[in-house]
């Protein structure tokens, strides 16, 4: 049923309300263009409520105990367990108990209409919403529908899953209690941050990973010293292995999953990380021309390749799938399809242009919150090698940096930058330590600045910290 009270125009129509929407919104109602915001869950979308927040809330806990074990004068005082209920109260909190009135009263401040419904493409510049209680309403844009729907987990078709009741990534950030046995199946970043929480909350953990080790995007040293740390801590992490079935023959009893190498592991959970796909199933995407449930390839300005006006920004255009490069692939695209409205100036689309997500080739950075961290931006010695590009590798052992050996006795760690030879600057960068995360912006910095590697010498580091890895990565390179 169609409610024509409801129907009205925008200059800017934004599907989805997670974090890259609501920065797209927030640029083009800076810009002074109405802005009409469609979702159909809550208003915040994954990363407040399943992915970045909760995630974090639960890794802090784990990881500042991993931390206070290695201080003299400390570890004997935290030698006990977790307290389960503080730390899962602690993530309740941060994912807002599942409640999006904050966010709702953040769009309202910036003069952004919320429709909740779910949002689908019924033509060039037109969107169909339909309410929960089934009523329908059309909304139309001047200027620009923004696609910022997101992606969900990939879960494989094997046989008796559906009975199953596998976890996601939602379901491993939101459980209630810690499940005796725990099964990982993926190696990548979600499985390995969970593991670290469950694993640390009490849980037997068994990973298995398809490949030949985890992490496998970033340098091989991370994933390695990662899985040592895992292992270390009681986690069985079995590589080369795929899962071939699923039971659950009893409702509430446990989960058997047979793998290919003729073994099988029983638990009471199954977590599938498995990998990403675009929510543009439901879209309408066929009512423009373009394929329900694609990935939708966009230029650097995240408008979509044979518009004008339609953009798709964060994990539907699978140029960076992380929050923070899709809320910069947002403040580029708001940017963007304001400059195009008002018409002067034109837009700055040349790399590292005001209205260019340039930094999703160059400088992407992620860290990985777990013990220890592993932190990365730009391109590994592989992808750069891969590229072209005449590099060398300059490798770091960070316990020798006197700030490593302050901050935990029996510190392992390493750092590695990736130099391109011809121009003399960092095109990747990575660490692997406790306490590294906090490093990683210094190194975006000289990447996604392209700063001269004999300029980063005179860029001193403070001593006695962690960040002097920087002064003894630069003398091995000068020699």
């Amino acid at each position: 049923m169609t409610d024509p009270s409801l129907n009205a125009a925008y200059d800017v129509v934004v599907i989805g309300a997670g974090p890259v929407g609501e920065n797209v919104a927030d640029r083009t109602r800076a810009a002074g263009l109405s802005t009409a915001v469609v979702e159909s869950e809550l208003v915040g979308g994954e990363c407040s409520y399943w992915a970045c927040m909760p995630s974090k809330a639960l890794l802090r806990p784990v990881v500042a105990r991993a931390d206070a074990r290695r201080v003299p004068g400390l570890a004997d005082s935290v030698r006990g367990p977790l307290g389960t209920a503080a730390v899962l109260a602690h993530r309740d909190a941060y994912a807002s108990h599942w409640k999006d009135d904050g966010q709702v009263a953040w769009l309202d401040g910036i003069g952004a209409d919320l429709h909740r419904g779910r949002g689908r493409l019924t033509g060039e510049r037109t969107v169909s919403v339909t309410a929960p209680d089934g009523t329908e309403h059309r909304l139309t844009a001047r200027h620009a529908v923004a696609v910022c729907t997101g992606s969900r987990a990939v879960v494989p078709d094997l046989p008796g899953l559906d009975g199953a009741r596998p976890w996601t990534s939602r379901e491993a950030t939101s459980a209630k209690k810690v499940p005796g046995r725990l099964v990982i199946v993926g190696g990548g970043v979600v499985g390995v941050e969970m593991a670290t929480v469950w694993q640390a909350l009490g849980a037997r953990v068994t990973m298995l990973v398809r490949g030949s080790g985890i992490l496998p995007r970033m340098e091989p040293f991370a994933g390695e010293l990662v899985a040592r740390a895992l292992t270390e801590a009681g986690a069985d992490i079995r590589t080369g292995v795929s899962a071939t079935s699923v039971r659950r023959p009893v409702p509430d009893g446990p989960v058997l999953v047979e793998l290919d190498d003729g073994t099988s592991v029983e638990a009471d959970e199954i977590l599938f990380a498995t990998g990403r796909a675009p929510r543009t199933d439901d879209l309408g995407l066929e009512t423009v021309g373009l394929e329900p449930g694609s990935w939708l390839t966009v230029d650097d300005s995240c408008r979509v390749d044979g518009t004008t006006w339609l953009y798709a920004v964060g994990d539907v255009n699978h140029r960076a799938l992380l929050t923070h490069q899709g809320k910069y692939q947002a403040r580029v695209a708001g940017a963007a399809i304001a400059a195009r409205a008002t018409g002067a100036p034109p837009p700055e689309t040349g790399p590292w242009g005001a209205h260019a997500a340039t930094a999703d080739h160059a400088a992407v950075p992620q860290v990985v919150f777990t013990d220890p961290e592993a932190a990365s931006v730009g391109l590994t010695l592989a992808e750069a090698e891969r590229a072209g590009h005449r590099v060398r590798a300059v490798d770091q052992d960070l316990a020798a940096v006197a700030g490593a050996g302050l901050y935990a006795e029996g510190y392992r760690g390493r750092a590695r930058m990736v130099v391109d030879l011809d121009r003399e600057i960092l095109l990747g960068v990575t660490f692997v330590g406790p306490g590294i995360g906090e490093l990683l912006h210094s190194a975006t910095v000289a990447v996604a600045g392209e700063v001269p590697v004999a300029r980063l010498w005179h860029a001193v580091p403070a001593y006695p910290t962690i960040s002097e890895v920087w002064l003894r990565l630069l003398e091995a390179y000068r020699g």
